[in-house]
């Protein structure tokens, strides 16, 4: 009898330590928990960096085995964008320069000022509770918690934690997220909140408080963009395309689907806009 009871214990003693190790954390304080969580991220963080330097080592030796014609036809296609975009640039030189001189004359105060610093995913972190990715750069740089995270689709997200050397990103997908929005042609402020989404479906969101006059569907699409309430991101960044309204419970607004650029899951490179005048 004694026998069998101490292999019963010595098969329960694992689950037994668990369930102690578990009671003493939920047990300690606030600040000693978020102390080892930042210290377990901070020692797991070279390992993710290090694994995406060594992607970029294996996609650059990739690119030496095109053909030569293949890189002609490259080069020939990057030209091309760097007329485009070299015209673009000079575009926005010349809008810019209008902008400062109206607020000038106008005595307005200077609208908020970023500087861009771009940074290289290393890892991202999709599940059905969060939608994340960690870029390879932090504190270094002086990104702080809550700067907008874009690229060329629009939004990206923001940032939610800073670390020495790398920065963890909440997406524009993530149910925790909130951005006060306009529908394209439309001056009245909606909320946008990202959705449960699953790790292999499309991206996706919702739109909630939206007047009852704007109609949306996948066959007549509308752009939604941020409104620039709220002081995280600048107006006019596009968020996704409104592809579903409908009225909601009470009957007073709408709510709808917002589809999410797919290119978001395939990021490579972001870019953080740190804000010149944090205060």
């Amino acid at each position: 009898m004694r026998i069998g009871r101490s292999q019963r214990f010595d098969q329960a003693r694992p689950f037994v330590v668990l369930g102690a190790a578990l009671a003493a954390w939920l047990m300690a304080p606030v600040a000693l928990r978020s102390l080892v969580r930042a210290s377990f991220f901070e020692m797991t963080a070279p390992v993710a960096a290090v694994s995406s330097y060594a992607s970029d080592v294996e996609r650059f030796w990739s690119l030496r085995l095109h053909s030569k014609d293949e890189l002609i036809e490259a080069g020939r296609d990057m030209a091309r964008l760097n007329a485009s975009y070299s015209l673009e640039v000079q575009q926005n030189g010349e809008l810019q320069a209008q902008v400062e001189r109206l607020e000038a004359l106008l005595h307005m105060p200077p609208s908020e000022r970023y500087r861009f610093e771009h940074a290289r995913v290393a890892r991202r972190d999709f599940s059905g509770w969060w939608q994340r990715m960690v870029i390879r750069k932090g504190s270094d740089y002086g990104i702080a918690p809550g700067d907008p995270v874009v690229y060329t689709g629009g939004v990206v997200g923001r940032v939610a934690e800073v670390h020495a050397y790398t920065s963890v990103v909440e997406l524009v997908t993530d149910p925790g997220l909130r951005i006060a929005a306009v529908v394209d042609g439309d001056t009245r402020p909606v909320s946008y909140q990202g959705a449960d989404n699953p790790v292999f479906g499309p991206p996706h969101g919702i739109i909630e408080f939206v007047p009852l006059d704007v109609y949306a569907s996948a066959s007549a699409p509308k752009r939604l963009a941020t409104s620039g309430l709220g002081g995280v991101y600048p107006p006019g960044l596009t968020i996704g395309r409104i592809v579903h309204v409908e009225s909601s419970a009470d009957g007073l607004f709408k709510t709808g689907e917002v589809e999410i650029d797919p290119r978001i899951s395939e990021l490579t490179e972001v870019t953080v806009l740190v804000p010149t005048d944090p205060g």
